[in-house]
Formats: C-alpha cells, sequence, structure tokens
C-alpha cells in the first residue's frame, strides 16, 4: 500500500462559508462590470418559469375561476416577468405597472404565481430609495390581495391571504434592510480605508521631505566644511610654494588627507539612499561628537586658521546634542574660513551648566558681516541648518557681527536643560 502523499496548503480543502465568500465576491465583481448580462438571464429565467405555469397548466391550481382566456394569461405573466429587466435602475416605475396587472389578475381569479415577483421590486425599493417609502408601497401592493379577499374569500380565508402578503413583505424589506446596512457599513469602512491610505501618503511624502532636508543638511555641513578647508590649505601652499617648498608639500598632503575623509564621509551619507536588496548593506559609520572636536580643529588650523579653545564645567551629553554643537562649531568655523579673510582667529567658549544645558559661542575677529567678503545669502543651508537643529532642542541661536568696537562674527547657542520623559 502506497503512503498517502500529503496535500499541499494552496490545494487543501478551504472551508464551505469562505468558499461561498470567494464565490458571491466574484459574481458581484462580474456584475458591477456587466449589469445588463446578469440582468437579462434573470429576466429571461423568469419569462420562461412564467410561460411554463402557462403551458403546463399549473396555474389552474391556484386559480379561483378557470374562465380567463389564454390570451389574458399570457398577457399578465409577460407583465409580470419581462418589467424586471428594468427593476434596478426603475423599479418604483415597474411597480406602478405591475399593480394594475395584479389587479386584474385578482379580480378575474387567475391567482398567477408570478404576481409575487412584485416582491423583487420591494426588495429594490427599500434598497435604494429612503425606507419610508414602505409606507406607500405596502398598501399597494397589498390591495390586489384585498381585492381577491373580498370577491373570493367567502370561506372566511381573508384574512390568511392578506396576512401573508404582509407577512412576506415584512421578511423581504427586512432582507434589504440588512443587505443596506451592510453595504453602508462597507462603504463606510472602504472611505474610512481610502482615507487612512492617503493620510499614510501624506505622512510619508512630509517623511521624505523631512529626510531630504536632513540629508541636505549633513551634506552641506560635510561638503562645505571640508571645501572650504582645502580651499585655506591650497592658499597658504600657494604662497608657501616659493619660500617653503616643505610647507607647500605638507599643504598638499593634509589637501590629499582632507579630500579622502570628504569622500569617504559622502559615501557614506550617499550609500545610506542606496536600495539595500540591489547593492548590498550600507557603510554604516557613528555621527560625529565631540570627542572629534579636536579632529575638526587640526583640519582648521592647518588651513591657515588659528583657533583657540575654553571649556567651562563637564558632562555627560546624549548624541543628539552633542552632533548638533559639533555642527555648529563645524560651520561657524566653515563660515570664517570663506569670510573672515587673513590673519583672522577664532576661539570656541563651551560651559557645560546644571541640568543639561550649554553654552556654546565661537567668535572669529575677521570681517564682519557689512563687508562685501561676508555677503548674505538668503538661500544658503548653513544659518537656517544650525537654527532647525538647535530648535529640535527648544535652544536658541544668534548669529550676527560682534559690538563696537570689536571686529569679527559671532555665533551663540544655547540648548535649555534636559526634560525628563
Amino acid at each position: 500500500m502506497e503512503p498517502v502523499k500529503p496535500v499541499p496548503e494552496d490545494r487543501a480543502a478551504e472551508p464551505l462559508t469562505e468558499y461561498v465568500q470567494r464565490v458571491t465576491r466574484r459574481l458581484r465583481a462580474f456584475d458591477r462590470r456587466r449589469p445588463l448580462v446578469w440582468d437579462l438571464h434573470l429576466t429571461a429565467f423568469w419569462v420562461i418559469a412564467a410561460l411554463t405555469d402557462y403551458a403546463g397548466g399549473g396555474w389552474r391550481h391556484n386559480a379561483h375561476s378557470l374562465d380567463v382566456p389564454g390570451g389574458l394569461v399570457i398577457a399578465m405573466s409577460l407583465a409580470f416577468s419581462v418589467p424586471l429587466l428594468w427593476r434596478r435602475t426603475h423599479p418604483v416605475a415597474v411597480l406602478l405597472l405591475m399593480v394594475p396587472v395584479d389587479l386584474v389578475n385578482a379580480w378575474t381569479g387567475t391567482a398567477l404565481q408570478a404576481a409575487l415577483l412584485q416582491l423583487v421590486l420591494v426588495f429594490h425599493i427599500t434598497l435604494r430609495r429612503p425606507l419610508r417609502s414602505l409606507w406607500w408601497v405596502t398598501p399597494l401592493v397589498t390591495a390586489p390581495a384585498v381585492v381577491t379577499a373580498a370577491r373570493y374569500g367567502d370561506d372566511g380565508s381573508w384574512h390568511q391571504q392578506i396576512g401573508a402578503m404582509l407577512l412576506s413583505i415584512g421578511v423581504v424589506a427586512l432582507i434589504a434592510i440588512t443587505t443596506r446596512a451592510r453595504r453602508d457599513h462597507t462603504e463606510v469602512l472602504e472611505d474610512r480605508a481610502h482615507r487612512l491610505e492617503t493620510e499614510r501618503d501624506q505622512q510619508l511624502r512630509l517623511a521624505a521631505a523631512a529626510e531630504r532636508a536632513r540629508i541636505a543638511r549633513e551634506m552641506h555641513d560635510i561638503i562645505g566644511h571640508n571645501l572650504s578647508v582645502i580651499t585655506g590649505l591650497a592658499d597658504g601652499g600657494r604662497y608657501a610654494a616659493a619660500k617653503s617648498p616643505e610647507r607647500a608639500t605638507q599643504a598638499l598632503d593634509a589637501i590629499g588627507t582632507t579630500s579622502r575623509q570628504a569622500l569617504a564621509e559622502l559615501r557614506r551619507l550617499l550609500d545610506v539612499l542606496r536600495d539595500d536588496e540591489q547593492d548590498g548593506p550600507a557603510e554604516l559609520a557613528p555621527q560625529p561628537a565631540l570627542t572629534d572636536l579636536d579632529r575638526l580643529l587640526d583640519g582648521v588650523r592647518r588651513a591657515g586658521l588659528p583657533v583657540g579653545t575654553s571649556i567651562n564645567g563637564r558632562a555627560t551629553l546624549p548624541e543628539g546634542r552633542q552632533l548638533t554643537l559639533y555642527r555648529v562649531i563645524q560651520e561657524a568655523l566653515t563660515n570664517t574660513l570663506k569670510h573672515a579673510g587673513p590673519d583672522a582667529t577664532a576661539h570656541i567658549a563651551l560651559s557645560y551648566e546644571a541640568g543639561g544645558a550649554v553654552t556654546l559661542t565661537v567668535t572669529d575677529t575677521g570681517r564682519t558681516a557689512a563687508s562685501p567678503a561676508r555677503p548674505a545669502r538668503p538661500g544658503g543651508r548653513g544659518l537656517p541648518g544650525m537654527r532647525e537643529r538647535t530648535s529640535l532642542y527648544g535652544g536658541t541661536l544668534e548669529a550676527g557681527p560682534r559690538p563696537h568696537p570689536e571686529r569679527g562674527w559671532r555665533v551663540h547657542l544655547h540648548l535649555p536643560e534636559e526634560i525628563p520623559q
């Protein structure tokens, strides 16, 4: 006996309810795409059923009178079934067309079962029109039953006929109300899902814009500072080339070292933007902190800008605050290299206060902002970037020329105490 092979999960028998729901979804989707096809098939089915009832003589078993002309029976059968083709688009008009036919059906005693197709119209009216429509639909559909009970209800069963019709209308209306409530609930859920999807897309766009701005700041800080250092080294090397070839060689070596560092940092930053699935994991490195400040100052000094430092107090700051201080110092010194001119000096004063507050002041002795050598650039990223970084921690940043008679530029930053979470 061969062992029984396990059935794959995708071929395993699914529960009956899931199968029915899947088939129902497909039928509804087909109906939405091609409603006329479904309407033609349904109408043709009821037309054939009504004509079969006449041809087979089945209507005679329920008729109160057999003296009804065959042509009238055929006409009433078609009048009850053919208008169903427009049951969804014009349910009220179709019902108003059927009611007189049903009155003739009741008065002549034919009692065709096709008259019950009016309940299909009751369903669609309840489904698509205000519920108050039932106040006039119910007596309209019940009127033929009253005529039948008055004309052929000698046995006292008139209340049963009227009661059965009222009960049928109530059941059909309840089904329509349930279907309508479920449809409205589904529409609300779909609308909510659509709005959530729209909000999600908006949040993604905002996050992407914020990330682009952050990357632009980082690239500005990295490239701008290193290029300023390279420019200072190149200028110094040009002056030293004629008098001191050794210093010119040192300047060239420093230019090469600074260029390689800038290129490595730029590659790390751009690696983060790559697609991980295609290019593999990005080469990551920690963000600079205050412990890297000495290396930054060494590069600036090699570029020809003397920088002094003074630190008051001692504290361990979070990485985010250290990065903010580092970038502000970097940008301030970069601006000094660009605009302060020759023979300028810079000084960094860092003061740690109680509760994690910190104050930073970077000054230089170069040209002031009023000088053409230090123009204001509305589209620049340096000063806005420093303000944005400072505002992340609720701090303040002031940048401007030093008060008269002092010359130069001053950048003053203050980060308040950390708020415990």
